[in-house]
This record gives structure tokens, C-alpha cells and sequence, in this order.
């Protein structure tokens, strides 16, 4: 391992390691708690979220048996059970046994990846029947997420579902409630919760590196047709191919419509829209960082600008929520922003202001930049002393003179500080890490069912607050919608 820091930057670098390396970065670790060398150069204290990284590297260089081993479930092998998959088996000691989506092509391309022997599903339920299955990725549609959770609790797997844990706010007490009964390890799948960028937001923070926070302005912008949910469909979509009656049970029966399944987060009976997919990203990472339980208060407003498809959910929407003082934080407005068709060609960026200064985390790192107001007041300027009589210019002037020294009315100077994370490193990976350990360990984990509903409701209730045209009000202490 090397580490370089700098007054301004912290930087450390991993990868591919010879054994003289990992045995150099454990004696890294081991000094870190007796050295002041790094901390020294960098305001950055103790490092933590960097030596986390470290210690999870470290602790799965360790062989493990064929009894430590957790064997995978995945029901949704769309994008994003590709995706949750592919990173899962990063993390050594797991495989894959099983795999279930309602697309027949998904399932031919899973034998493809996996191999012809894996086991493959149209019926969910037989995927959580199997003994050989410990643990499930659920990426299915978010209408079915609450549901599949629940039932796979009851089977005794632990689960990994993929946020928004609920499709309805209503449903959140059940999954809550039914997490609690299984006793089982459940974590949402919002990878911001387990970065090293955002633990180390977190401590400068809480170190009182911007003073009291007042605002966070939170941005997820798009340009371009995938960004916004136009996938690319198969050439093969048909009733034949797509179980569609399983994947509309319980609704009011109609006939097979392919962009209602391979677009589903085009539409509110069976997606979140940009509130409920990408709004609660911005949430889970704000409340993360802020120690939050959530707000109180909720408004949005939006339209439909450009991709008039057939959708029936906005690709603009603003969000404005109100956190009330708490024993973890000052109180704060939260402002969330999703723009399908930004000119800007998309960004993601949390912005925490304080009243000396900002945090923003944007790609793999962060940049604390500091505006410290001086002691004295402002004075002369774009000011009313030059629209009083001259003599009284003159004496205030004076007076101001006589009051503060040019120490006080000069703005304190702070170095600014730039935090990146390892090149290749991934917040996916270390999420799905902190999962398994939990399921070995019995440890809490970083992103458990009540923490996952407090950040779905808050996404949730924005699209209430846009169709319903009104102000949600939400206790984020009891998870429930204030009347």
C-alpha cells in the first residue's frame, strides 16, 4: 500500500498486492493509531473510513471452507441484478445456485454466464423453497419488493433487496415489522450508506468542519435515452416469452404490454419514478452523513418536459424537505433535483452547507472548501453610511475604526481539503462486503429495514406531494405519515 498526503489531499492508493505489500499496509494499519506523521499534513482525523476499507481487504484475504460459504438466490436478473450479482460474487466465500426473472432470454443468458447447471425460475417461490440457497438478491420490479422480501424472510434467507425497499409507503411497517420477526439479516441495497467518501463526509461533519449545517442540495441529473429508462428491448418479447400474468397477479388483468415490463420504472403501478429510484439515493446518502432519521415536512413539484413515450411519472422533479432540530443535527432544508434532460449531460452532487463553508461529494471523492465570516461586522460598501449627513459618515466611521482591529474585520483563512477514494474502488462492493459479514457474523447491518424505509418514505411521499398537489407531513421517529 502507499499513501501520500498533503495539506489538502488525502490519497491512498490499492490494488493488485504482493505479500511484502499487504504486509507493508497491515503495518500501515497498526500505526496509524501511534503516529502522527499523516494526520500531521491533513485534517482528515484518524483516517477511519480509509483503515474500514483496509480491515474489510484485510479480513477476506482468508480462505474459507466449504461450510463458510453463502450460496446466492436472485430473483430480477434484469440491469441491476446483473449488476448486484456480478459485484456479490467480488466478495470471496459466496456463489451462485439459483436464479429467477420472468423473462425466458434472462434465464438463457444466466446458463450462458453461470453455467448450464445453475437452476433457473419463472416462479420466485421455487427459488426460495431450494435448502441450498442462503441468501437472496431481490432486483425485481418495486411493486414486488416488499412482497418477495417478506416471503423470502419467512423461508429463513437473508436478503439483499435493492432500494426502494417498499413501493408504498403503507408497506414499510409490514417489511420493518417482518425483518424484526425472522430475525434474519436484511439490508437495502443503497451502496452510499457503506462509502469511504461518505464516512468521510460524515466525520468532517461532525468534526465541525463547516460549522452548523443549515442546507444540503442534493442533484441526480441525466441526458440521454437509457438514463432515461428507454432500455433497448428484446427482439423476442411476447406473452410466450414473458410470464406476464405473474407479473401483474393481484392487479386488475390487461393485456401483455412490453414497455410496462421492460420499462416498468416508467410507471407507477409497477416503479417509483425518478422520486422512488433516484431521489432515495440522495436520501439514504444525506441521512447517512447526517446521522438523520429523516424529515418532517415534504413538498415537490415537477413535469413532464421531453420523454413523452407513454410514461406516466415526471422526468423533472424538485423536492423540498424540512429536517427538524435533533439531538443528532441542527435543523436543515434538503432540496433534491432529478432532471432527465439536463443540459449539464448529468451529475450526481450532494452539497452540505454550513455557515463556514461546504462538503460536496462528486465521483469518487469529496471537497471541503471554507467562507468564514470575520468577528466584525460589515461596513462601507453596498451599505447606508454614504446616505447619511457627512458628519455622521465621518463618526460612525471612526467608531467602527476605534471598535475593531484590522485582525477582526479580515475573513479567517482555512486550507481547503479534497478527499478521494482508491482508484477502482467500489461503494457497491464494500455494501455488498458489509452484507455477507453481517450474514456470517450476526452483526447489525449498515442498512437494515428501518433505516431503508426512511429513506423510501421520504422519496415516496415526494410523489404524493406531486400528484396530490400538497404538503406531506412525515414522522420519521414512528415511520408514519402524520395526518
Amino acid at each position: 500500500m502507499n499513501a501520500v498526503s498533503c495539506p489538502d489531499i488525502f490519497y491512498i492508493k490499492t490494488g493488485n498486492m504482493s505479500n511484502d505489500s499487504k504486509a507493508t499496509r497491515r503495518k500501515f494499519l497498526q500505526q496509524i493509531g501511534n503516529t502522527g506523521l499523516l494526520l500531521a499534513a491533513t485534517p482528515l482525523s484518524g483516517l477511519a473510513a480509509a483503515e474500514k476499507a483496509e480491515e474489510r481487504m484485510i479480513r477476506y484475504e482468508k480462505k474459507f471452507s466449504a461450510n463458510d460459504k453463502i450460496r446466492i438466490g436472485v430473483i430480477g436478473f434484469g440491469i441491476q441484478g446483473h449488476f448486484d450479482l456480478a459485484t456479490a460474487l467480488k466478495v470471496p466465500g459466496t456463489e451462485v445456485v439459483a436464479i429467477c426473472d420472468l423473462y425466458t432470454g434472462r434465464l438463457e443468458n444466466a446458463k450462458e454466464l453461470y453455467g448450464a447447471a445453475i437452476f433457473t425460475t419463472r416462479n420466485y417461490l421455487e427459488l426460495l423453497d431450494r435448502k441450498d440457497v442462503d441468501a437472496v438478491i431481490i432486483a425485481a420490479t418495486d411493486l414486488w419488493h416488499a412482497r418477495i422480501t417478506k416471503e423470502a424472510l419467512k423461508k429463513g434467507k437473508a436478503v439483499y433487496c435493492e432500494k426502494p425497499m417498499v413501493h408504498k409507503i403503507s408497506e414499510g411497517m409490514g417489511v420493518v415489522e417482518a425483518a424484526r420477526a425472522s430475525k434474519k439479516i436484511l439490508q437495502v441495497g443503497s451502496q452510499r450508506v457503506s462509502s469511504i467518501v461518505y464516512a468521510k463526509a460524515q466525520e468532517l461533519l461532525k468534526a465541525g468542519e463547516i460549522g452548523k449545517l443549515n442546507m444540503v442540495n442534493a442533484v441526480y441529473d441525466r441526458q440521454g435515452s437509457i438514463g432515461a429508462w428507454e432500455y433497448t428491448m428484446p427482439s423476442d418479447a411476447s406473452p410466450e416469452t414473458v410470464d406476464w400474468n405473474r407479473y401483474i397477479e393481484g392487479m386488475a388483468k390487461f393485456p401483455f404490454d412490453p414497455k410496462k415490463f421492460f420499462w416498468w420504472r416508467n410507471y407507477r403501478e409497477f416503479g417509483t419514478g425518478v422520486a422512488g429510484d433516484l431521489f432515495v439515493h440522495l436520501l439514504s446518502g444525506t441521512h447517512v452523513i447526517t446521522g438523520s432519521k429523516g424529515p418532517d415536512r415534504i413538498f415537490s413539484g415537477g413535469q413532464l418536459s421531453y420523454w413523452k413515450d407513454g410514461r406516466n411519472v415526471p422526468d423533472i422533479m424538485t423536492g423540498i424537505l424540512q429536517y427538524p432540530e435533533t439531538a443528532a443535527h441542527q435543523a436543515f432544508q434538503l432540496t433534491l433535483q432529478v432532471n432527465f434532460i439536463s443540459g449539464t449531460g448529468g451529475q450526481e452532487i450532494i452539497k452540505l452547507i454550513g455557515e463556514e463553508g461546504t462538503i460536496e461529494i462528486k465521483g469518487g471523492g469529496l471537497t471541503v472548501h471554507h467562507s468564514i465570516m470575520p468577528k466584525a461586522p460589515g461596513f462601507g460598501g453596498y451599505d447606508a453610511v454614504f446616505t447619511y449627513p457627512k458628519a455622521m459618515q465621518e463618526s460612525l466611521t471612526q467608531a467602527y475604526k476605534n471598535k475593531y482591529s484590522d485582525e477582526e474585520k479580515k475573513r479567517p483563512v482555512k486550507a481547503d481539503i479534497d478527499f478521494k477514494a482508491p482508484p477502482g474502488y467500489s461503494d457497491h462492493l464494500d455494501h455488498f462486503t458489509n452484507f455477507f459479514d453481517s450474514v456470517r457474523t450476526g452483526k447489525p447491518v449498515v442498512e437494515d429495514a428501518s433505516f431503508g424505509l426512511r429513506a423510501a418514505a421520504p422519496a415516496l411521499a415526494c410523489n404524493d406531494s406531486y400528484f396530490q398537489k400538497k404538503i406531506i407531513s412525515w414522522d420519521p421517529e414512528t415511520m408514519k405519515i402524520k395526518s
